[in-house]
C-alpha cells in the first residue's frame, strides 16, 4: 500500500475517493455493502472511478426479501461486480446445528454468518471502502476517513469510510440529486437494515441502529473484529 502525505479527515467524500484510487494498485480496492442508502452513495462515487470495484454483501441467509430483491435490481442497472461472501453452512444446515442462535446468542450467529465469510472476502485487498458514519450510532462517534487496521490472520489494510462526517440528511440529499432509488423498508420506518430476525423499527428519536438485535448491542463484529493499528 501507498502512504499518502494527505489529511484525509480534510477531504470531501469525492476527492477522498479519489486520493485513494490514485494510490491503490489495480485490484486492491474493495466495497462490503448492504445495499443501504449510505453504501449507494459511497457505491456510486467508487463505480465512476472503478467501474469493476467488488461488491462484497454478506449472504446471511437471514436477510430480508425486499433487500435480496433491491440488491439484483441494483446489480443488474448499474452493472454491480458482486460478490456473494457465504457462511461455510447453509441457513438449514446451521438452525439444525445449532437452532435459531440469532436468539440464543446473536454474537455467535453473527460471528459464524457475517464475520468469517467477510474476514475470508477481504484477504485479496489493501483498501477497504464502507459506508459507515458518525452519526449511525455512539459505537462509530470516533470514526476516522481512513483508519489502519490489522485482522486476526495479520492482514494489514485501510479502512476508508468516506462518509463518516455525513449526516442522513446529506445522505439521503446526493441520493435524490443522483437519482438513486431507496430500499422501500425505508418507508415503512426501518432506519438500519441488517438480518430481518434481528432488525426491527426503533422507537421514534432514538439512535438509528437501536432496532437491531432487540437493543441489547449495536455492533455485529464485522466493524469490530478487526485490529486499530
Amino acid at each position: 500500500m501507498i502512504e499518502s502525505a494527505v489529511d484525509y479527515e480534510t477531504l470531501t467524500a469525492e476527492k477522498l475517493v479519489d486520493e485513494v484510487v490514485r494510490n491503490a494498485q489495480r485490484g486492491s480496492v474493495c466495497f462490503t455493502s448492504s445495499f443501504q442508502t449510505e453504501d449507494m452513495v459511497v457505491l456510486d462515487l467508487l463505480r465512476k472511478r472503478v467501474p469493476d470495484v467488488p461488491v462484497i454483501f454478506l449472504e446471511t441467509g437471514y436477510h430480508f426479501k425486499e433487500v435480496i430483491d433491491y440488491r439484483d435490481r441494483m446489480v443488474k442497472e448499474w452493472g454491480l461486480n458482486l460478490v456473494n461472501a457465504m457462511p461455510a453452512t447453509t441457513k438449514e444446515e446451521h438452525e439444525k446445528q445449532f437452532g435459531l442462535l440469532y436468539i440464543v446468542q446473536p454474537t455467535q450467529c453473527c460471528q459464524i454468518r457475517k464475520v468469517e465469510p467477510l474476514m475470508r472476502s477481504l484477504e485479496p485487498f489493501d483498501w477497504w471502502f464502507t459506508g459507515l458514519r458518525r452519526e449511525q450510532s455512539p459505537t462509530r462517534a470516533g470514526l476516522k476517513k481512513v483508519e489502519n487496521h490489522t485482522t486476526p490472520t495479520g492482514k494489514h489494510m485501510k479502512k476508508i469510510s468516506v462518509l463518516a462526517d455525513w449526516t442522513w440528511n446529506d445522505v439521503t440529499k446526493y441520493a435524490e440529486e443522483h437519482g438513486i432509488p431507496q430500499l422501500e423498508l425505508y418507508a415503512r420506518g426501518y432506519t438500519s437494515i441488517g438480518c430481518e430476525p434481528c432488525t426491527a423499527i426503533p422507537e421514534a428519536g432514538a439512535d438509528p441502529r437501536s432496532g437491531r438485535w432487540g437493543g441489547k448491542k449495536l455492533e455485529c463484529g464485522i466493524h469490530t473484529f478487526s485490529e486499530k493499528s
